[in-house]
């Protein structure tokens, strides 16, 4: 897997353009707002998910445009590709010519791993961004793991909204046992495609972190979810017997949208009893870990998106990151290109302005 071109126009703040990558290390440097991040988000928007920055679309158009037009060339499968995107209020798609239903299709096509500043709090942060974590790999994994969540989200919004009436219209009630059954075959189907993520995942997040810490202790990567056994009819169970508080909150209360992962280091709750050092190895373990899944399902090392990165982690981590990394193509801003010239390979850009400029 690799970039060789990105074109992008009206899209935050860059400057009409592209750039033309290199195999092995691409340095984005400059000061802060200048456009960096825009540019790794303008890329990670080709594997078919939205910004990692949690941005919406409207925000990614420039101030006074209308839309924003991304282009993408790359080698994947052994060939030559092309992907564009159209991004206005919704995202259009178009792959090697053939237009898509929507910008989520592109996902399986164009893999790719990001790592900011921000997932550096998925250990101590609520279960949500590790789920956010979890969804965002697997989508990438099986396409189709994206759309049955989404669906699963729409039965868990419609039955919320009914929840929400039935406390006045108690006749509405009969009609959650639907919406229960929904629930529960959608959401089985989705802990299934998470265990069988994970159970790739926790040897390759096991091997990295016993080499980020020396062998001195170990990660713990757990689902903490529904039980073993018949998930689905354990998921109508749960419902059932949350009905009463489900009423009185108007939400569902249960379910994989609340599942979390659990994280442990020397079998303590990362969370809570983690040092930072150690919650910032859990973390990096997990990136590379996914990426060596990507790797070993997709045939091709996905490209690394590393945004700002290498400021936040101590001189061990970062020699780490860096040695793990020989071989890939890396997208990598933030940092002084100096930390990186020594590798002798790649290329360095400076961005100024949404300007990029290309030195050497």
């Amino acid at each position: 897997m690799r970039v060789e071109r990105i074109g992008f126009e009206g899209f935050r703040n860059l400057r009409a353009g592209e750039m033309i990558a290199q195999e092995g290390i691409n340095v984005i440097y400059g000061d802060n707002a200048q456009g960096k991040t825009n540019l790794l988000e303008a890329i990670w928007l080709f594997t078919g998910s939205r910004s990692f920055r949690g941005a919406r679309e409207t925000s990614l158009v420039t101030a006074g445009q209308e839309r924003a037009r991304l282009e993408l060339d790359f080698v994947a499968e052994g060939r030559q590709q092309n992907a564009a995107l159209l991004i206005q209020k919704g995202r259009q798609a178009v792959l090697n010519g053939v237009k898509l239903r929507s910008g989520n299709q592109l996902a399986g096509h164009f893999r790719a791993i990001v790592f900011s500043p921000s997932h550096l709090t998925l250990v101590k942060d609520g279960p949500e961004e590790r789920r956010r974590f979890l969804d965002g790999a697997i989508g990438q994994l099986w396409p189709k793991y994206t759309s049955l969540y989404q669906a699963y989200l729409r039965a868990v919004a419609q039955r919320n909204a009914l929840l929400k009436d039935a406390r006045f219209h108690t006749q509405l009630l009969d009609m959650l046992e639907v919406y229960d059954r929904e629930i529960a075959h959608k959401g089985a189907r989705l802990v299934d495609y998470r265990l069988r993520y994970l159970a790739r995942l926790r040897p390759y997040a096991e091997e990295i972190y016993a080499g980020i810490a020396g062998g001195r202790e170990e990660i713990g990567v757990a689902y903490d979810g529904l039980p073993d056994g018949s998930r689905e009819e354990a998921l109508m169970t749960a419902l059932k017997l949350a009905r009463k508080e489900d009423l009185a909150s108007g939400a569902t209360g249960v379910g994989p949208h609340r599942d979390d992962v659990a994280l442990t280091v020397a079998g303590m709750d990362a969370r809570q009893f983690a040092s930072q050092g150690q919650q910032r190895s859990v973390v990096l373990a997990l990136k590379l870990a996914e990426a060596a899944v990507l790797r070993d399902v997709a045939g091709e090392q996905p490209v690394a998106l590393l945004d700002d990165v290498m400021s936040e982690l101590d001189e061990k981590r970062q020699d780490y990151l860096l040695r793990h990394i020989r071989g890939w193509q890396v997208f990598l801003t933030g940092c002084d290109a100096a930390v990186v010239r020594r590798m002798n390979t790649g290329a360095v850009f400076r961005m100024e302005g949404g300007v990029l400029t290309k030195e050497g």
